[in-house]
């Protein structure tokens, strides 16, 4: 079928199944849009993205042990991290993933002004004239679902409001290599008209047929107020991840700490975790395993041993972060007594039977810290139930969900 050819009534094929609104300047008319405005906002995008890109691979590097250890089945088959993440500096995680959910929120108004923009394009009618433009259609149809994606579970996950049924760890991380993909290609097709537009500095171009002759706010007024929605939801967004700023961040839904040495964030409390008194009573035991044989310390033990203090953050994937003081037992201490003083790895186990992050498998830079602890106490007192009791693990630069609460067991492996 030839969509081009001519009918008996002078009409095309095209025309005659066009979409109501497709193709009619009309509909899309606005004395803001043009080519000059739409480079101004790709050009901020294209410095911005690639640091919400590389921050997010940085984040799942961290995330996830390397080839050959063993996972958490949330993450399906996520394969990324060829490295061992680092414990030093403590707060390499809280700066990296801070940035990226921050500036990730921050770009939303850029994102979504891009869009208003360049609305005639995407909705021009015939969608296809050449293989050239059935390319660019299809790039544009990855890059724009993708980063709405992207957008739309990012915000949610920052809000622990999971209307999904599908895993967001691992279709965040396939969504973002469908971005990359994507982006790479619209900003090869696309990069040198933005240059030119950019360096004519407003004049005319091909949106201009679209343009009434009077607007109410200039394109500079335009990009203000994109630029001013921007700050106001870093302002209001930032003091999750900044102790001393926590009460400034209206939008985080962990933005207040309540009274107590106790008192900062959690994601998962004891009874959302099915944790109950009796599990972790005087009957409770940490069961050591990798030796010889088996070893078993209850509470009293634990504290009777060698005990470190440090000052390190704790960071979760949603952005928030906060540094407390933790008290407990040094993890290689604990490898010491289970017969694996120089382990390969340590599985970590929860009380918590059920969930995603019952389980942690940390790399033997992560077990062998001197600031890695089995923590006992926090800010001077016993863990609450909710923060872990009867012990939790604490280790330098490791993300929040793999700090696991309410410790069962600790398997070392042998190297």
């Amino acid at each position: 079928m030839h969509f081009g050819r001519r009918l008996d009534d002078g009409s095309s094929r095209w025309e005659r199944v066009r979409p109501p609104g497709f193709g009619r300047s009309r509909v899309w008319r606005s004395p803001l849009r043009s080519t000059w405005l739409t480079s101004v906002l790709g050009m901020v995008l294209l410095v911005a993205l690639p640091i919400v890109v590389l921050t997010g691979l940085l984040s799942y590097a961290a995330y996830g042990p390397r080839f050959g250890q063993a996972m958490p089945a949330e993450t399906g088959w996520l394969r990324l991290p060829l490295f061992d993440w680092p414990t030093r500096p403590s707060w390499l995680f809280r700066l990296n993933q801070g940035v990226h959910v921050l500036l990730g929120l921050v770009l939303v108004p850029v994102v979504l002004a891009k869009l208003w923009s360049v609305i005639p394009k995407l909705v021009a009618w015939p969608p296809v004239t050449s293989p050239a433009k059935a390319l660019e259609r299809l790039s544009l149809l990855l890059l724009v679902g993708s980063v709405l994606f992207e957008l739309v579970t990012g915000v949610l996950n920052v809000q622990y409001y999971y209307a999904f049924p599908f895993s967001f760890y691992t279709a965040h991380y396939w969504g973002a290599w469908v971005f990359i993909g994507s982006f790479a290609v619209h900003v090869a097709l696309k990069l040198p008209a933005a240059v030119r537009a950019l360096r004519r500095r407003g004049g005319e171009d091909d949106l201009a047929a679209v343009r009434p002759a009077a607007a109410t706010l200039s394109r500079r007024g335009f990009l203000a107020t994109v630029a001013g929605g921007a700050a106001l939801i870093g302002l209001l967004t930032a003091g999750q991840t900044f102790d001393g700023a926590r009460r400034t961040a209206l939008l985080s839904p962990r933005y207040r700490d309540a009274p107590g040495p106790n008192g900062f964030q959690v994601n998962r409390t004891a009874a959302a975790a099915g944790i109950s008194a009796a599990s972790t009573g005087p009957e409770w035991r940490l069961r050591l395993l990798g030796g010889a044989e088996p070893v078993e310390l209850d509470r009293a033990r634990l504290l009777a041993l060698p005990q470190r203090t440090a000052e390190l953050p704790i960071a979760c994937v949603e952005g928030w972060s906060t540094t407390q003081r933790w008290t407990g037992v040094p993890l290689a201490e604990l490898a010491r007594l289970a017969g694996v003083p120089d382990p390969a790895s340590a599985h970590v186990r929860s009380l918590e039977t059920g969930g995603a992050f019952a389980a942690a498998t940390l790399h033997p830079g992560q077990v062998l810290d001197p600031d890695a602890l089995l923590a006992l106490r926090v800010n001077g007192v016993d863990l609450s139930a909710d923060h872990g009791f009867p012990a939790r693990v604490i280790v330098p630069a490791l993300p929040g969900v793999h700090n696991t609460k309410w410790v069962a067991s600790i398997s070392f492996r042998r190297r």
